[in-house]
């Protein structure tokens, strides 16, 4: 097995909770961060403030993110070097940053997948991808944002026993005990349009405003409408995805929290838009639209967030189908 001694992994950004998806459904989308590990000498001095690493952060939002070793890429790299039983060697790590923080765009599971898939690089990949696979899930608490970062495309997660999600665990054979991963097929003719606003919000306010308890009808309304969305996003058919895209489980709680949301949300639906969703825990929304109809959701929605006093980048992506990749 051939040694190297730079790689750079770039990771796709996610959406999750898509519509009635809470906590289970994530997807791959055509924005990136990247990250480049090299691999220093004992010869080579160590900048920066890292204790076995030299940390730099260019793009967008680059001077929030640590430079020292609470940075989460490199955490995620020093984990897997000790999970495979080795040290760490002295790295540089260059980090470039393609889209905002704290916007509901799996930015931190980005971090996680770049530091888990450098490292397997540097060190030989010692570990297969489901093993990465299941550390990323291990470090993130929870599948929905690492493991289409990792993967790419649209991927369900659910319990296969009672273990508490909150509480993933690896076991003797790198597995992380309770999950199952399974991909759902999305149709070519289903665009995601996604407005990314000037402002943040963060996971813990977002958690914050959720109800600790449902009741059956709600329950048996995302049921179903989670079944209806898988189907219709693998074969496209509109009708299933307007109604499947509504939601009683996160979002008539979190919309409260998000300025503009029914302005935004109406003139979705009015430009033709199938449904629009919370990314993540927010304040990003996505639309879901055919490609005849995604131009006109573009401007209908950034001139809603601005009625709203809300300056909003606006954009047609695709679904990422390679997830992490490595050069």
């Amino acid at each position: 097995m051939c040694s190297i001694s730079s790689v750079t992994v770039t990771v796709p950004a996610t959406t999750a909770n898509l519509g009635p998806g809470f906590d289970c459904i994530g997807a791959a989308l055509t924005l990136y961060n990247q990250f480049k590990f090299t691999r220093l000498d004992s010869t080579q001095a160590l900048g920066g403030e890292g204790g076995g690493a030299s940390i730099s952060v260019t793009g967008t939002d680059a001077e929030r993110v640590q430079t020292d070793e609470s940075n989460l890429a490199y955490r995620a790299f020093v984990k897997l070097y000790e999970h495979t039983g080795q040290s760490p060697p002295p790295a540089r790590i260059e980090i470039s940053l393609g889209y905002p923080l704290t916007r509901g765009l799996g930015s931190s599971a980005t971090a996680i997948v770049g530091g888990l898939v450098g490292a397997n690089q540097l060190a030989g990949a010692p570990l297969s991808q489901e093993e990465v696979m299941q550390l990323a899930i291990s470090m993130e608490g929870h599948p929905d944002n690492v493991v289409p970062a990792l993967l790419g495309g649209c991927r369900l997660a659910a319990l296969a026993d009672e273990d508490d999600a909150s509480q993933p665990h690896i076991n003797n054979v790198g597995r992380t005990s309770g999950w199952e991963i399974c991909e759902i097929p999305w149709h070519s003719d289903i665009v995601p349009v996604l407005a990314i606003p000037d402002f943040e919000l963060s996971t813990a306010q977002s958690r914050g405003a959720l109800p600790a308890q449902y009741s059956r009808a709600d329950a048996i309304f995302n049921t179903a409408h989670l079944g209806l969305l898988v189907r219709g996003l693998e074969t496209g058919t509109d009708s299933w995805l307007r109604v499947a895209m509504q939601d009683r489980i996160h979002q008539p709680y979190r919309q409260s929290l998000i300025p503009g949301y029914s302005a935004v949300r109406k003139a979705a639906l009015d430009a033709g838009a199938y449904g629009m969703a919370i990314s993540g825990a927010g304040p990003t929304l996505l639309a879901l639209a055919d490609a005849n109809t995604a131009p006109a959701v573009v401007p209908a929605m950034a001139e809603a967030w601005k009625r709203a006093g809300v300056t909003a980048d606006v954009k047609v992506l695709s679904l990422e189908t390679q997830g992490a990749t490595c050069a």
